[in-house]
Formats: structure tokens, C-alpha cells, sequence
């Protein structure tokens, strides 16, 4: 960028020395000039943004790796207290065969705990670091579309990709735009790029009721948008139809009040939420 603005420098500097260049042409480079600086304060104002979302999210994962450090201290504590109860129970010759027998196995179910504490806090820092990283790309390749139209955030440990109404189907209707598959060509190729992700796309229209000979009510409008995202994401992104799920709300999970224009517009949207596969976690989450 500032090699531009040295060439346009340059160009300026030459046609005020050069007495057989116009006027006319001075004030045609002196407006490419301002237009490359235009350009180029908004670029800057974009990485501003986007370094600031990056320190966000890395305070969060610093955040998490405190409270896995805190658990494994307690886990080292135990352990010491282990070796200190084995010392003491070699010098209590007073210890029947049965009391010996029940300590040890005590220390074994708490070796076997301290176990599943460190891998069960492994598994959530490994979902909590997919969760950076899947929104750092979305927000990457989905920068040239318009916030209020879409938008990324976790909630609740899980990745959202909020779509607003018009940027997927004509008012009322469940057959998606020809123009909506900029977005979910972008958002399909970061999906199909992670295979360990289970996809959910949930239908969420306003409280204005709607009945026409396709459509019953609003929630089963919402049920019919969200299986013509599930089905154009197999059909045309090839994802896996097993990781893929339709699910229709609605009106009942508003995101503003409906009283508004403003508000209902906010809640006439497609919600895609990406889960890790976390069959392994879950596995950790119900000790045998």
C-alpha cells in the first residue's frame, strides 16, 4: 500500500513539473490518489477489527488453560498424598489383610479418577481450540458479506453461523436463492475441510403467522427452510448426509422482541451450528 502511494506520488509530482500535461489530467491522478487512500484507511480498519476479534478469542483459550492447570495441580496433590499413605501404611504392621486390601483399592479408584479428570479436560480444551479455529475461518472467508446479514459466535461451547432470511429464500417461501450459494459454498468448504463436525441447520422465522397452499404455519415453514439447506448442502456440496440434521423452531427461540421491525427481521434467520463429533467425550463424561 505504500508503495501505491509513493507512485501516485510520483505521478502528481511529474505532472506539476511537466508543462505539457493539463490540468485536467493533474486533477484525474490527483482522484486516483484519493481513492487509493480511501482504500487503503478501510483495509486498515478491516485488520484493526480483525486483530481485535483474534485477541478476544485468545484470551478465551488462555482462560480455559488456567482452569486445566488449576485441575492438574489438584491431580499432583492427590498423587502426593497417595505415596504419603502407601509410606504410612508400610509401617502400621497393625493393619489387618482386609483393611490393606480395601486401601489399596481406594488408591486405585482414585488413581482411576485423576485419570478421567486429565483426559476429560484434554478432550473439552481440544473442542474449545476447534471452536477457535473454526471461527477464525468463518469469519475470514465470510469478511465480504454484510454483518447484519450474517454472523459467527459461540454460544454454549457450540459454533453458530446465523444467515438472515433474504440472503437464502424470497419472503414466505423455502426454495432457496439462486445468489445464496456465495455463502454456503464458503461455509461448506470449512465444513467438508473438518470431518469430525456434525452440522445442524435450524429454520427460525418471526411471530407473523403465514398459511399458503405450501405452507401450513411458521413452524412448518421453518421445518421446509432448514431441509432445503440440509438437502442443497449434500446435493450440491457433497457433505455427508449422516453428519447433516433439519430441525425447524419457529417463532419460539427469538433472538429480538417481534414487537419491532427491527426485531423481527433479526429473528428471520437460518442458524448452521457446527458440534464436534465427540463420541470420545462423551464416552469420558459417563465413567464405567
Amino acid at each position: 500500500m505504500k508503495v501505491l502511494k509513493i507512485t501516485t506520488l510520483i505521478l502528481i509530482a511529474s505532472t506539476l513539473f511537466t508543462s505539457c500535461v493539463s490540468k485536467k489530467k493533474f486533477t484525474a491522478l490527483q482522484g486516483d490518489h484519493d481513492a487509493l487512500t480511501v482504500k487503503y484507511n478501510a483495509l486498515d480498519g478491516s485488520l484493526n477489527k480483525c486483530e481485535l476479534e483474534n485477541t478476544d478469542l485468545k484470551a478465551k483459550l488462555d482462560g480455559k488453560n488456567l482452569q486445566i492447570g488449576t485441575l492438574q495441580d489438584e491431580v499432583d496433590y492427590l498423587k502426593k498424598n497417595q505415596n504419603s499413605l502407601i509410606n504410612q501404611m508400610s509401617d502400621l504392621a497393625i493393619l489387618s489383610k482386609t483393611g490393606a486390601e480395601s486401601m489399596k483399592k481406594s488408591l486405585e479408584i482414585m488413581n482411576e479418577q485423576s485419570k478421567y479428570i486429565k483426559d476429560l479436560n484434554l478432550e473439552s480444551s481440544r473442542k474449545d481450540s476447534l471452536n477457535l479455529v473454526l471461527v477464525t475461518n468463518l469469519k475470514r472467508s465470510l469478511s465480504d458479506v454484510n454483518d447484519k446479514d450474517v454472523s459467527v459466535e459461540v454460544r454454549g461451547g457450540v459454533v453458530f453461523v446465523s444467515i438472515s432470511d433474504k440472503m437464502l429464500f424470497k419472503s414466505g417461501s423455502h426454495e432457496i436463492n439462486s445468489s445464496a450459494n456465495k455463502i454456503l459454498a464458503k461455509i461448506a468448504t470449512i465444513i467438508n475441510d473438518h470431518k469430525d463436525l456434525n452440522v445442524m441447520v435450524e429454520g427460525h422465522t418471526d411471530d407473523v403467522p403465514i398459511k399458503t397452499d405450501c405452507v401450513a404455519d411458521n413452524w412448518d415453514l421453518s421445518v421446509k427452510r432448514a431441509t432445503a439447506v440440509v438437502r442443497y448442502l449434500e446435493t450440491t456440496h457433497k457433505i455427508n448426509p449422516e453428519r447433516l440434521t433439519a430441525a425447524g423452531r419457529g417463532d419460539n427461540d427469538p433472538k429480538e422482541d417481534n414487537k419491532s421491525n427491527t426485531g423481527r427481521s433479526k429473528n428471520r434467520r437460518t442458524e448452521i451450528v457446527l458440534t464436534p463429533r465427540l463420541d470420545q467425550f462423551m464416552e469420558l463424561a459417563i465413567p464405567k
